[in-house]
């Protein structure tokens, strides 16, 4: 997987290590597993949501350019593939999930791979969690009409939040730097197609 990732042109190593890292295989249903490591496949995990493909995962990971000092927050933890990987980049991930069943097997996950850097929160990720403010960086999983302010707000200063926004179905990839004197700057960089974004500042459920 990670050398199909590479020949279609991923060139951080630290993300490519991570995904080698997290067994993907452990993190989908059963009888999804002989799918789990096809670069393009995003696969459903149950209460109308899915795992998000590797290609994607691996784009929006290294949009964020983790050293590996960093506090970030995750919006939307599902399977808690993206956090598993966030795991290896980062200092500390907290990651928001509104679906109680989801965020309780998540934990599991996590706790099975022994991961002890992730907190999993269950809640609105639309409204971030401001008690583990300011991140350095945040990554939504799901696709919002917009970037939600309350995100913007608990970036730190040079924070980076990646995540896909614009309409329903078919998102624009959206990288958002805050600069360090407080202006905000976002780029657009590609199209893109996830789950709904629910949440105050997202899709009305």
């Amino acid at each position: 997987m990670v050398q199909r990732l590479r020949e279609e042109g991923l060139r951080d190593a630290r993300v490519e290590a991570a995904l080698q890292a997290v067994p993907r295989h452990l993190l989908v249903p059963e009888a999804l597993a002989h799918r789990a490591y096809d670069p393009t496949a995003a696969l459903p995990i149950g209460e109308g949501q899915t795992i998000s493909a590797p290609d994607i995962v691996a784009t929006m990971t290294a949009l964020l350019e983790l050293q590996g000092g960093e506090s970030v927050l995750e919006v939307g933890t599902g399977s808690a593939y993206q956090a598993a990987v966030l795991s290896h980049l980062a200092q500390r991930v907290v990651s928001v999930e509104r679906v109680p069943a989801l965020a309780k097997r998540a934990r599991k996950a996590l706790d099975r791979l022994g991961i002890t850097n992730v907190v999993v929160q269950l809640g609105d990720g639309t409204r971030g969690w401001p008690a583990g403010a300011p991140y350095d960086a945040i990554v939504v999983t799901a696709g919002g009409p917009e970037v939600p302010q309350p995100l913007v707000d608990q970036l730190a200063p040079r924070g980076r939040l990646v995540g896909p926004f614009g309409e329903r179905g078919a998102q624009d990839l959206v990288r958002v730097v805050r600069e360090a004197d407080g202006r905000v700057r976002r780029n657009i960089l590609g199209k893109c197609r996830f789950v709904d974004l629910i949440g105050e500042h997202g899709w009305a459920a």
